[in-house]
């Protein structure tokens, strides 16, 4: 058989240009004195999700199609934190009240909404995610858990977190209910965000290093990255891949202020400002922009926090300082 020959020439076509974000919507917290109001943020438009008679908080928010979707705890009249998701602003409770609840994380896949969080059982908070508002326990009660952060991959769910072992917290992730550990439990360990991309598992924590420090870093697949040498407490929060690429958010304190800072492939980039004590909450990477969310701390005598976002280190103030306030999750699209 002859050996074929191909000619192969250069397509004349440009690149395909990277998709740009239309809408950001952020979920962040206001103080109203006495309490923390709900509120969500969409390309400049503020919505009230509680009506400040409570405490409240967001933490995650998801977009799918035209609904958007916040979760976090409003507490009811005894004082007692009720996990729940809003949905287009109306509320859904996902615990009866009885026992403190908080809902951390969302994801909506088609008609099914998940959230993850944990609520306090006999004697522990246990670790658990709602499937359209049914839940599925993950810890067994026996030890303090919590589950962080939760992620859908074809039928796999995913949940990271992290429960004691009764002396040491151990980082961990369960996929369809199933611990796996990340750390031995020989030091304290913390596992926030977890994301499939392709066929690897990345989690993003921090870990004691048995001497002075916790040391920001990543998992994937189970193997743990380093993203500081641990001269000083740093710690990760959030991960995104895209590409080749791995991006990790994060803040560092000196001992005298925090910052918020991400890692692109290992190299660290400042978000907030370093003269200010600021921290990163949720980031989110689209195209070639990269959106972080935060809080920092105005200079002067009040010293309220301002709700923040920056895109490519470029910033905009969701609150006018008057007030604490602080930006807990983001999405867009």
């Amino acid at each position: 058989m002859g050996i074929l020959f191909f000619s192969c020439k250069k397509s004349d076509k440009a690149p395909a240009p990277l998709p740009v974000a239309q809408d950001v919507y952020i979920a962040f917290n206001e103080y109203n004195g006495p309490w923390y109001q709900a509120k969500i943020w969409q390309n400049g438009t503020v919505t009230s999700l509680t009506d400040g008679t409570k405490n409240a908080n967001t933490y995650g928010v998801f977009v799918s199609g035209n609904d958007v979707y916040v979760c976090g705890q409003e507490s009811n009249s005894g004082g007692i934190n009720v996990a729940k998701y809003w949905k287009n602003g109306t509320a859904v409770t996902l615990t009866d009240g009885t026992k403190n609840a908080i809902a951390i994380s969302i994801f909506v896949s088609g008609s099914d909404v998940y959230v993850c969080g944990y609520e306090f059982g006999t004697t522990n908070y246990v670790a658990k995610y709602w499937k359209n508002g049914t839940p599925v326990i993950l810890s067994n009660g026996a030890n303090y858990a919590v589950g962080n952060s939760i992620y859908l991959a074809g039928n796999d769910v995913y949940v990271s977190g992290y429960e004691s072992n009764g002396t040491k917290y151990i980082a961990r992730y369960w996929k369809n209910g199933t611990g796996i550990n990340l750390s031995d439990g020989s030091q304290d360990a913390f596992a926030y965000t977890v994301l499939v991309y392709g066929n690897d598992v990345y989690v993003a924590g921090n870990e004691y290093n048995g001497t002075t420090n916790y040391v920001a870093k990543y998992w994937k697949n189970g193997i743990s990255v380093n993203l500081d040498n641990g001269t000083i407490n740093t710690g990760a929060r959030v991960i995104d891949v895209l590409g080749n690429d791995i991006y990790v958010l994060g803040s560092e304190n000196n001992g005298v202020a925090s910052t918020g800072k991400y890692w692109k492939n290992g190299v660290a980039v400042q978000v907030t400002n370093p003269a200010k004590s600021g921290y990163c909450y949720a980031m989110k990477v689209f195209g070639s922009d990269v959106y972080t969310v935060g809080q920092e701390t105005i200079t002067g005598n009040s010293g309220n926090t301002i709700a923040k976002f920056w895109k490519n280190g470029v910033v905009t103030d969701l609150t006018d300082g008057t007030k604490n306030a602080y930006a807990t999750g983001i999405a867009v699209k």
